[in-house]
């Protein structure tokens, strides 16, 4: 008897892992996502290298699953676990806590996070800040799909990125190196410039990740960067740096045409793009319509507007972060994050052009 209850028992239990092994991948939107970009997204890679951009200490993280510093530049969690979060993944590993690991390989299928803070389109933002730059991103993408296609084969490989989505949040840091306060680029080229050489480099990229199976891409513009606690620290008055978010708009507008241009050139291309510039202007200027009641100051660190020293440990941090739009010098709040991936996930034009990230995945 005892046999044959076990034995019903094993039924059951297998019945039900079937049960739910269906409904996790009936939840999952797409089949996996691969993440590039910079501190925005970045979920630990800074912490695999030598760097002196990190985030693995106090008071980051203090609102993160168990209250500790991941490398999320941010309290909780960043804009990179949200949008894995609503297409049903898990969140995304860093790619270089991977690496050492003797399943790596198995460890892609859902997809892995390449992103590393400090990170620029050009390679010029590494002597500004130490970081893993797009192009060194997409050599270790280039890694990965080596990994897949011996594990899958080429076909299956090839289906299993076309149906992915990749994920692409690039440009802050190629600005904030150029407007900087003591940048040395100014006197070697104009905004204008920087902005062909910027769009140019990001085509090659762009294009380096298509021939790699990539189809879905999913690209979160540049926001006002001139509003963050660094820049308005930097003006007497605290006010926003009006010439470095005219140049970011304008970088947003041109990467809109490069994809425009991309898409008429390959139709097996689509995109969403996010104007992340406009709703953290949103923010600033009607800030009681998300639950904002600061949005110059950051809430951790030291000094006028807490943005003269970063947030260390030693720095002090608000009590309410939801209150808050930056985290720190640069960063939003995970209660801003939220609301800009909800957008990125279901907003509608003039925001999420031409069409949102759930549209997308569904494509």
């Amino acid at each position: 008897m005892g046999h044959c209850n076990s034995v019903v028992s094993f039924f059951f239990f297998f019945i039900s892992f079937l049960i739910t092994m269906n409904h996790t991948q009936a939840d999952k939107m797409v089949p996996a996502m691969f993440i590039f970009g910079d501190s925005l997204v970045d979920v630990g890679n800074n912490n695999h290298i030598k760097s002196l951009l990190k985030a693995n200490f106090p008071h980051n993280g203090i609102d993160f699953t168990g209250h500790k510093a991941t490398g999320r530049f941010t309290n909780g969690k960043n804009a990179a676990d949200f949008i894995v979060e609503k297409l049903g993944l898990p969140i995304l590993p860093p790619y270089l806590s991977l690496v050492s690991a003797s399943n790596k390989s198995n460890s892609f299928f859902g997809g892995v996070n390449f992103a590393s803070g400090g990170a620029g389109i050009m390679n010029y933002t590494k002597q500004f800040f130490d970081s893993l730059s797009l192009d060194e991103q997409i050599d270790y993408y280039s890694t990965v799909y080596g990994d897949l296609v011996e594990q899958l084969g080429a076909a299956g490989t090839q289906k299993l990125l076309s149906k992915s989505l990749f994920g692409i949040v690039i440009g802050s840091n190629d600005m904030l190196g150029y407007f900087g306060s003591s940048s040395s680029l100014r006197q070697k080229m104009t905004p204008q410039q920087l902005l062909d050489l910027m769009v140019s480099t990001l085509q090659g990229q762009l294009k380096r990740i298509f021939n790699l199976g990539a189809r879905k891409f999913a690209f979160i513009g540049v926001g006002a960067i001139g509003c963050c606690p660094s820049q308005r620290n930097l003006n007497k008055t605290g006010e926003c740096n009006e010439e470095a978010n005219y140049w970011s708009h304008t970088f947003n507008e041109r990467v809109k045409a490069l994809l425009q241009r991309m898409k008429s050139e390959n139709n097996d291309i689509n995109y969403s793009l996010f104007d992340t510039y406009s709703m953290l202007l949103n923010f600033i200027q009607n800030p009681d319509a998300y639950g904002f009641t600061e949005v110059k100051a950051a809430c951790c660190g030291l000094g006028n507007l807490r943005a003269e020293v970063a947030c260390l440990p030693i720095s002090k941090y608000c009590s309410i972060r939801s209150d808050h739009v930056f985290w720190d010098l640069y960063h939003p709040t995970e209660a801003a994050y939220r609301i800009f991936v909800d957008n990125v996930f279901d907003g509608s034009q003039p925001y999420a052009y031409p069409i949102n990230v759930k549209q997308l995945a569904a494509i």
